[in-house]
């Protein structure tokens, strides 16, 4: 894709500084560094998102991200956890339209990232949540 940065960085048309990359993916830091070692590992073919990527393709990048992700923690020995994030949509904050992964180090709870799912337990009857978990086991059949 023409405009599309992370193609430029997978073609070398931009600079980066790649961590890790094999025929299908490419892993380099993100220039943003939420926390250091935030890293994205991105498809070699321009996908959009999830909705795009079939089952090969996600079983290669799957499989890459417990080798990455252990690399970055061994990296650094002040990392103390690692949050792995995949956004889809605008409304999901993604940015840049080229699927990828975010793998974040976490040093404490002050690093300046945060994830918070609060409880939300009451918010649905058992009724409506066997209604939604049979809505999607439908759409999941002949997968």
């Amino acid at each position: 894709m023409v405009d599309c940065i992370f193609c430029k960085i997978i073609n070398n048309e931009i600079p980066s500084r790649k961590v890790y990359e094999d025929n299908d993916i490419v892993a380099f830091l993100d220039l943003t560094q939420v926390t250091p070692g935030h890293t994205l590992v991105v498809p070699k073919k321009h996908v959009a998102d999830v909705f795009e990527i079939d089952e090969d393709l996600a079983a290669t990048i799957g499989s890459k991200i417990p080798k990455i992700a252990t690399a970055i923690k061994k990296s650094n020995p002040a990392i103390k956890g690692m949050n792995i994030v995949n956004n889809n949509g605008t409304v999901a904050y993604q940015s840049v339209f080229h699927s990828h992964i975010h793998i974040l180090p976490r040093y404490d709870e002050q690093d300046d990232f945060s994830i918070h799912f609060g409880d939300h337990s009451g918010n649905f009857t058992t009724d409506e949540l066997d209604s939604i978990a049979l809505n999607i086991k439908s759409k999941l059949e002949g997968y």
